[in-house]
């Protein structure tokens, strides 16, 4: 049977550990500080290297995701210009700021001229509808026809059924 022993610390190994070597130590300090000063220093600066690093890669990361962000939004606030009748190809849009006010002004007029839609997204009475989020499809429903809400009910239950748009139809048909 062979048995693992761990080695015995001998009294003369203790006495290496806790009187010569932080006497060495203490003795050899002058001469050693300064390299560990240098090392120091090394691996703060490194650190900084790479920090700068994956802070850059970071930022342009965010700057390309703000970007898709940017572009989507845009195109839903020219399709929301289209649907209102205010031409939002040939806008170009810097703030939302900027646009809140001129399609705030429409929206009464322009709410039931929406155009007859059929089952093709393009004819749909909202504009770039698949590109827009639920939440942004249910608040454009009110002003729709019963032919028009019908057409987006159609499209919507054959293609992605979201049932917060499809439930929205269902009560503004039902009142």
């Amino acid at each position: 049977m062979n048995t693992v022993t761990e080695p015995k610390i001998t009294p003369d190994q203790v006495v290496d550990l806790l009187v010569y070597a932080p006497l060495g130590f203490a003795l050899e300090a002058r001469r050693l500080l300064p390299t560990f000063v240098d090392r120091g220093r090394q691996q703060v600066q490194m650190a900084r290297v790479i920090g700068q690093f994956a802070v850059g890669q970071g930022q342009a990361e965010a700057a390309r995701r703000l970007e898709g962000v940017q572009t989507q939004a845009q195109r839903q606030a020219r399709a929301i210009l289209r649907d209102l009748g205010l031409g939002g190809d040939a806008i170009t849009l810097t703030t939302t700021d900027e646009v809140a006010p001129a399609a705030a002004s429409t929206v009464e007029s322009r709410s039931s001229a929406a155009p007859q839609a059929s089952a093709a997204s393009d004819e749909l009475a909202i504009a770039d509808y698949d590109n827009l989020a639920a939440s942004h499809v249910i608040p454009r429903l009110e002003g729709l026809s019963s032919s028009e809400l019908e057409a987006v009910r159609s499209y919507e239950s054959s293609h992605r059924g979201r049932k917060t748009i499809l439930g929205r139809i269902a009560q503004i048909q039902g009142d």
